[in-house]
């Protein structure tokens, strides 16, 4: 085998964070290519649902945790894992309000930004991911936990930034 190039760490990280987005971007537009925006769409957020699964198991693995200890540690797992995977790229802020409500205000999307870069007819379709997204996540770290998330607020939808509000239930 031929000697490497040196690369640092951070060169790493920094490269296969954007390659992911990459791949993420392509994949779709070829996607829309193939089937149409519409059904892109619908099938994006299936997958992004799916993956966003295997990331918080992932995440839990990693941390040599089975599930997150209450809404404030899983907002803590999530946060952790938009740095790992965006690092700069994501600009958000998580607030736990009560024990049973959180806050996500974000404020930079890579996603919708992706999506605006795209000039597809439509510049929500990131947003229509991130709503099955963060069921998806809190299905993995918070099982036999009700939990709902609303989205008041979202960047695709024309607001100034997104806001999501999470909210656990009494109810099983």
């Amino acid at each position: 085998m031929p000697d490497l190039y040196p690369l640092s760490d951070e060169v790493k990280v920094n490269m296969l964070r954007k390659l992911i987005f990459f791949w993420d971007g392509q994949w779709f537009l070829k996607t829309v290519d193939e089937f149409g925006l519409e059904a892109a769409i619908r099938l994006n957020a299936r997958v992004r649902a799916a993956f966003g699964r295997i990331e918080m198991r992932t995440l839990l693995r990693a941390l040599g945790k089975r599930r997150a200890d209450d809404l404030a540690d899983a907002t803590r797992l999530i946060a952790t894992y938009g740095e790992v995977l965006m690092g700069g790229i994501l600009r958000a802020d998580f607030q736990v309000v009560t024990p049973t409500q959180a806050e996500v205000w974000i404020y930079r999307c890579a996603a919708y930004e992706g999506a605006k870069m795209a000039r597809l007819e439509r510049v929500d379709q990131a947003c229509v991911a991130c709503e099955t997204l963060w069921d998806a996540w809190f299905e993995v770290l918070l099982p036999d936990t009700s939990v709902t998330v609303q989205y008041p607020m979202r960047q695709g939808k024309g607001d100034p930034h997104c806001r999501f509000v999470i909210t656990l239930s009494s109810d099983p």
